[in-house]
């Protein structure tokens, strides 16, 4: 039996201990605040527990996290440094001392992260007779056959783009790998190759990057190690002096002016065009390229010397990941798992789904149970002639959703049907452009998003005609409505018939398509307006609690905390001595465990298998446990500048799934990293017996396994009688 989270409490912070003494700011730099999470996740690469095709895995997405740090956070430090920004951030340091902070640990990060991958990475896979090979390893009859791939395959499509006095330096492709090449000339510069020319072959990202090599050994090379090795069939008559691969990455954040803007859409596909062009604010290059290629592309790109980052190894990781797909084995991976059908939804072979929700509430917590239910119940209402009317939030859909197909469905059908799909969901923009058009054309009425606000919020409302009369019927999430994400991010969705909350989300989506402002809600808490005043309200109750003497606890499981006033209100009211347990994915701006200040905060992290997604927020209010799922963190966007939905957990049998993730993540000690007085973790799996150790992910998958197990040991309730045929030799 689960201990409760009161007694969790009691035992996390019963044990006295000693406190450091605060040293620099009060509050971390949000920016090194993720390179430390970022540098969580490469240390499951470098787990040799995982399995190897995991570890592949988490490698690569420290690359694409990087990617997209840079892309959107880094660019936005030099936009503030070129607006001549000196505004000093919570932790008090101005864009020029965070970027030149950032830019260091960044630099910190790559050798780390290129130490993993040729000390450890490299290693691992030949032990399981997988081999990465320069063209210099490969045996006579390899060459060959690359040989002629690159005949049959690469030389069609490869451009070769020369610069010279008539032909100015072009467009390098945000993100793609480029080869410089130079050639031998009469006349040289030390320093520079402004006197001469030279060429640049984009890597066509059409192609495979890994080539599998013949044989049935497991070996095989980059496609840019190919192209550089026949370099002299692309230039004929040109003596080649040397090449260096090397990769850009744009400026990719933008700021919209709502005032200006009189077709949002048009100006989004204006913003796409305009990020493939933004200024270059990284340049990756091969450590073995010569000063003057590196000095000539910082000169012509102008590209700092901060920026320059000098790879010691194949540059952009990301296709370590396509490993697993060039060489399959199940025994390098996770041993499989499929979400479950919940118990409610999965007791009948044929379930009339606004049925079962019309008796109870439902939660479903992904991807330990499968997201399939919320797509039949929206499908159903696409279908069911007594719906009349579906409304929906969308921010990030997959590229094949079967939520876009239902709800386009329900327009043909006849059906009302209203879409919020918010076009300036970064790095969705143009997926969600194409979906809004589809859904245009079906004849869905489809708002594009709001003025000075992303729409984050996850609800859906559907309206059907019922004996009784208009019924509504409302799921509520933490997560995208995405199949695809739902497999491998963690997070809630609530089905319910409530009234009250079926009024509210009316007034929600009245609000978001018209210019109506409730005057107040009865059950669910929005942002921008609502959301920041009830979070401050609640830790201040548990504050007041408290200092009356009774037992206080706050309990938020969310992926940052940033936001200054929260934290600011969190240190007080763990002065006062509230007990606060934080179990926060990623950044977070809160120093705990310091003396003084933050004795009774607990900051937790757990990097695992899932994606941790879902927000949680359990205040114990003298007893009451009240329990809220949310789709917002506690950063300034999400309460300030986001349209959020807080929402709480009221029936019994939903509070107690809710509580069994709060306390199995509260209890893991293989996944969690504990922070430090200073801002740093250490992983708790160090300090735990392994008999004692508990991998909350595992736990819930048993438990998600279990209950699956349990329906189908039930008879089904039949609604329709077959005779049983006869037995053989009757």
């Amino acid at each position: 039996m689960l201990p409760t989270i009161n007694e969790i409490i009691d035992q996390k912070f019963s044990n006295k201990r000693e406190y450091p003494d605060l040293e620099g700011e009060r509050i971390i730099n949000r920016e090194l605040s993720w390179m430390e999470f970022n540098q969580r996740v490469l240390e499951e690469a470098q787990d040799s527990t995982n399995p190897l095709y995991e570890r592949l895995n988490f490698l690569a997405i420290t690359c694409s996290n990087l990617d997209e740090h840079f892309m959107v956070r880094v660019a936005s430090l030099y936009n503030l440094i070129e607006a001549g920004s000196e505004k000093k951030d919570p932790a008090n340091l101005t864009p020029s001392e965070q970027l030149e902070a950032l830019m260091a640990r960044c630099h910190e990060f790559y050798k780390d992260q290129y130490v993993t991958f040729n000390k450890q990475i490299m290693p691992a896979l030949q032990a399981e007779d997988i081999y990465y090979l320069t063209i210099d390893q490969i045996t006579d009859a390899e060459y060959d056959y690359l040989a002629k791939y690159y005949d049959d395959n690469i030389y069609p499509v490869l451009t070769p783009l020369a610069v010279d006095a008539g032909r100015p330096f072009p467009l390098i492709p945000n993100q793609n790998l480029n080869l410089f090449v130079t050639f031998e000339t009469q006349e040289e510069k030390a320093d520079a190759l402004e006197s001469t020319f030279f060429a640049i072959v984009e890597v066509p990202s059409i192609l495979p990057r890994l080539i599998k090599l013949p044989g049935e050994e497991k070996r095989f090379v980059l496609i840019e190690a190919v192209i550089a090795e026949f370099l002299n069939q692309l230039f004929y008559n040109q003596e080649i002096e040397s090449t260096a691969c090397f990769r850009v990455m744009r400026n990719a954040d933008y700021e919209l002016d709502d005032e200006e803007i009189s077709d949002l859409m048009i100006e989004m596909e204006g913003i796409l065009w305009q990020r493939e062009r933004g200024s270059i604010i990284r340049l990756e290059i091969q450590r073995e390229a010569g000063k003057k290629i590196l000095n000539t592309l910082q000169s012509l790109m102008d590209v700092s010397d901060q920026a320059v980052f000098r790879i010691r190894g194949p540059i952009d990781l990301k296709f370590v990941d396509e490993i697993r797909d060039l060489y399959p084995d199940s025994n390098l991976r996770y041993k499989k798992f499929n979400g479950q059908i919940t118990p409610a939804f999965g007791s009948e072979r044929d379930p009339d789904t606004f049925e079962i929700i019309r008796d109870n509430d439902l939660i479903l917590h992904h991807p330990f149970e499968s997201f399939d239910p919320t797509i039949k119940v929206i499908q159903q209402a696409a279908q069911d002639p007594d719906v009349l009317a579906i409304k929906q939030t969308l921010y990030r859909v997959s590229g094949n959703s079967p939520i876009v197909k239902a709800l386009a469905e329900a327009a043909e059908n006849g059906k009302h049907v209203m879409v919020l799909l918010e076009l300036k969901a970064r790095f969705d923009e143009e997926s969600n452009i194409h979906w809004a058009r589809r859904l245009e054309r079906a004849g869905c009425h489809v708002i594009y998003g709001l003025k000075g606000l992303k729409t984050h919020s996850k609800i859906t409302l559907i309206v059907r005609r019922e004996e009784s009369g208009i019924k509504r019927y409302v799921h509520l999430g933490t997560g995208n409505y995405n199949d695809i994400t739902a497999r491998i991010y963690t997070d809630f969705g609530l089905w319910t018939a409530s009234e009250q909350i079926g009024q509210d989300a009316t007034d929600f989506f009245n609000m978001i398509s018209g210019y109506s402002i409730p005057m107040g809600w009865r059950k669910i808490i929005p942002a921008p307006r609502w959301l920041r005043k009830e979070t401050l309200a609640r830790i201040k109750q548990e504050k007041k609690h408290a200092e009356a003497g009774r037992q206080a606890i706050i309990v938020a499981k969310i992926n940052s905390l940033i936001d200054s006033e929260i934290i600011e209100e969190l240190y007080s009211a763990s002065q006062a001595g509230v007990k606060i347990c934080l179990i926060v994915r990623g950044i977070c701006g809160l120093k705990a465990g310091v003396k003084g200040l933050s004795e009774n905060i607990e900051v937790r992290s757990l990097v695992g298998r899932f994606l941790e997604h879902s927000r949680i927020f359990y205040y114990y209010n003298d007893g009451r446990e009240d329990i809220f799922l949310s789709s917002a963190d506690w950063m300034p966007r999400n309460l300030d500048r986001r349209v959020e939905i807080l929402f709480p957990i009221e029936d019994e049998g939903c509070r107690e799934r809710v509580l069994e993730v709060l306390i199995y993540q509260m209890l893991d000690t293989d996944r969690a990293r504990i922070m430090q007085g200073d801002g740093s973790y250490i992983r708790f799996r160090d300090q735990t017996p392994v008999e004692e150790r508990v991998d909350s992910q595992i736990a819930l998958m048993q438990s998600a396994l279990r209950a699956a197990e349990e329906v189908r040991q039930r008879p089904i309730n039949f609604n329709r009688y077959e005779p049983l045929s006869a037995p053989e030799n009757f």
